[in-house]
């Protein structure tokens, strides 16, 4: 199973434009790992909440396909994807910095070989994408991460209340050190709320999202539509054209 480590991407908030991003980025990205187990430590834990997700069946996976897009006053961005992650070998469709259309294949263990388009650019938003569209199970894959459970809690945006699973991050070393992200969790161990506080300076300081529209692709299962707001600025981040490639099969498997 892949296992990212503390990914880069929310210093990729701002990549020109704002590009938002679920992750830390108190580290650099690593290679494809094993993940290590967690030991449940109360009620609700990063473990219970993969396995709504997928994590037993992950290895299944041969290939993932997606479009990420992002809409915020003034911007509309869209991403496509292609990743396997047995090899961490990825395919990227769309358009770099300053709009000029892009189509790249590579292995991010030879990432240090490719042009600075790819390495400052292009993977920098495959981390911040993926996080997206797998949060859940990067939030139990990162060794890195303190996760509590800290009680049922109000949600923040709309009504009633959810499990608060409290993902932490380190103070010190990486791009972003002392982010956490809350989790909301409701009984059936999704996510229905996702609450990001930046432990640096840099904005935005605090981001508030739902996590809605679910469908599955082949097991596993894919939150698609989140809307909230970034430092009181209106956003939406959707996943679309999700599919999955099983080992042994040549066919995808269109999400529904």
């Amino acid at each position: 199973m892949p296992k990212f480590g503390r990914p880069k991407a929310i210093s990729c908030l701002f990549l020109g434009v704002l590009v938002f991003s679920a992750t830390s980025c108190s580290q650099k990205q690593q290679s494809v790992q094993e993940p290590t187990a967690k030991e449940p430590t109360a009620k609700i834990d990063a473990e219970q909440v993969a396995r709504a997700y997928g994590l037993d069946s992950f290895e299944q996976i041969e290939a993932i396909r997606y479009k990420w897009n992002a809409q915020f006053p003034g911007v509309n961005l869209s991403h496509s994807w292609e990743w396997e992650p047995k090899t961490d070998k990825v395919t990227y469709e769309g358009n770099d910095k300053d709009g000029k259309p892009v189509k790249v294949t590579y292995l991010r263990s030879e990432l240090g070989s490719q042009p600075d388009t790819v390495k400052n650019e292009v993977d920098p938003s495959f981390v911040n994408d993926n996080y997206w569209l797998l949060f859940p199970l990067h939030a139990y894959w990162d060794k890195s991460a303190t996760v509590t459970d800290e009680g049922m809690k109000e949600l923040p945006l709309g009504n009633g209340s959810a499990e608060l699973l409290s993902v932490r991050y380190p103070s010190d070393g990486g791009y972003t050190p002392g982010d956490t992200w809350d989790l909301y969790i409701g009984k059936d161990n999704r996510v229905q709320l996702l609450v990001y506080h930046r432990g640096g300076p840099k904005k935005p300081s605090l981001v508030t999202s739902t996590w809605e529209g679910y469908q599955k692709a082949g097991p596993l299962l894919i939150s698609t539509d989140h809307h909230g707001n970034a430092d009181g600025n209106n956003i939406r981040i959707f996943i679309s054209d999700v599919a999955v490639k099983l080992t042994g099969s040549e066919n995808w498997i269109s999400a529904q």
